[in-house]
């Protein structure tokens, strides 16, 4: 498939636009060059990092533009290439739909160059990180060729370009690279859970839902999925979808299953591992757990040695991570739950008093859903960024809630607060951008004041 895109773009005589550089934009545009293909990439940032992407670039033959985008240019491309971080309604997308430009992602051009790759796609709200890591770690435990791609940091393009690419890819698929991919068809599909999130790029949560189903846009009978059972909305969106299902639950019985009673993963009938092996915190790592394990064993992988790389597996950074003991005081980086859910899932983890650091740039959700989790045990809430003055109005009165200028003192104002016994989490239910470059800027500064202390 991939040649016959690549030649029917060569064919018009035109270049193709590459919307949007960083990572995913740089190595599409790679991709592109390595097909003779002319290309066109442009973005609006400028800086070291986008001079050392372009020069990179321009010595393989591209057009780079920096720091804007010419649209006319765009809308006389063959097609457009768009990076995941680019919004549906940025301007060069905008253009290039009216004038009848088809628009492809990163995510699907990189698809159809790794045609001797079997993909894993995994998908949902949250959980999306930890079930990839999981699963390409366990698949590499079991034997087989195993690496993760995608949102979580490598571009399916960057891994295509590789002079030899793996058997299997566990590949983490955000709502924005699923928008874009008509040719995407996992070998097995995961769909972590759904709950609301984005709701500043997307206009209804219907929305949102909706590029998340495209991960099965191409379903067909012998096509696996794997989904939520405890999640009626992911229930809900699977059921019509044509292939195999596979389930997995830490509420009931499933195929993939936790035994309260016995304190065990199990699949099926048999036990996989005892709870206290899985090195992670919280029920939401079960479910990962159970998810990647289901995953492995459909792609061949066998039961046992899966368990045995589950065992070995360390807490990913920013995603409710233990940093360090200060005085008695847990300090957990959670900087990569950028929404409320998320924010709920790392609460539900803990099992003792907390002080929870909340803010950043809002994303459109209320903050006042996390007002029953956080009554039992959250001492306090530290307040902060752009959101901070919209948490205190809808949290203040319902639990304790300090505010913060900037990040030192949010870090001062939580170990004020905090007594030897209890957490500090930092788990914001915001982006990032107010303050830092993106939550990994956010949670490495987080990190190096506990470590400082």
């Amino acid at each position: 498939m991939a040649v016959e895109l690549f030649e029917a773009w060569r064919r018009t005589g035109r270049e193709v636009a590459v919307v949007g550089l960083g990572k995913s934009g740089a190595a599409a545009t790679k991709l592109l060059r390595r097909e003779a293909l002319p290309v066109y990439a442009s973005d609006t940032g400028t800086g070291i990092e986008f001079d050392t992407w372009a020069a990179a670039l321009r010595g393989l033959g591209a057009e780079v533009q920096l720091g804007g985008h010419d649209l006319a240019r765009i809308t006389r491309a063959s097609a457009v290439v768009v990076a995941p971080g680019v919004p549906p309604l940025a301007p060069p997308l905008v253009e290039a739909r009216a004038a009848g430009v088809e628009i492809y992602a990163e995510t699907d051009i990189g698809f159809l160059a790794l045609g001797g790759t079997r993909c894993i796609g995994i998908t949902g709200t949250n959980g999306k990180t930890t079930t990839t890591s999981l699963l390409a770690h366990a698949m590499a435990a079991a034997g087989l060729r195993a690496e993760t791609a995608g949102n979580i940091g490598r571009p399916l393009a960057e891994v295509a370009l590789a002079p030899d690419p793996p058997d299997w890819l566990a590949l983490e698929l955000s709502s924005f690279q699923l928008h874009d991919t008509p040719h995407l068809r996992p070998a097995i599909g995961v769909l972590t859970n759904l709950a609301p999130n984005h709701l500043d790029r997307y206009g209804s949560l219907e929305e949102y839902y909706a590029d998340k189903a495209l991960l099965f846009r191409n379903a067909a009978a012998d096509s696996i999925w794997i989904s939520n059972a405890d999640d009626s909305a992911v229930q809900m969106m699977t059921e019509p979808v044509p292939g195999r299902h596979r389930r997995f639950s830490v509420e009931k019985r499933a195929d993939g299953w936790y035994d309260h009673a016995r304190a065990a993963l199990m699949l099926g009938d048999q036990p996989l591992m005892a709870r206290g092996d899985l090195p992670l915190l919280g029920d939401h790592n079960v479910a990962n757990a159970l998810a990647a394990a289901l995953a492995a064993v459909e792609a061949g992988a066998d039961a046992v040695r899966v368990a045995a790389g589950l065992r070995t597996f360390r807490a990913i950074s920013h995603r409710v991570e233990p940093v360090r003991e200060v005085d008695g005081v847990l300090w957990i980086n959670d900087s990569k739950s950028t929404n409320v859910t998320s924010t709920l899932v790392a609460v539900a983890a803990l099992d003792r008093p907390f002080v929870l650091l909340l803010g950043g740039r809002h994303k459109g959700e209320p903050y006042d859903r996390l007002a029953e989790a956080l009554r039992a045990r959250c001492r306090a809430v530290v307040a902060y960024g752009e959101a901070g003055p919209q948490i205190l109005r809808e949290l203040g009165g319902r639990v304790s809630v300090a505010s913060a200028s900037d990040f030192a003192g949010v870090i001062a104002t939580a170990r004020g607060l905090a007594t030897a016994g209890d957490a500090v989490l930092l788990s914001p239910a915001c982006s990032s951008y107010d303050m830092f470059r993106n939550y990994e800027e956010r949670g490495e500064r987080f990190r190096a004041a506990v470590q400082a202390m």
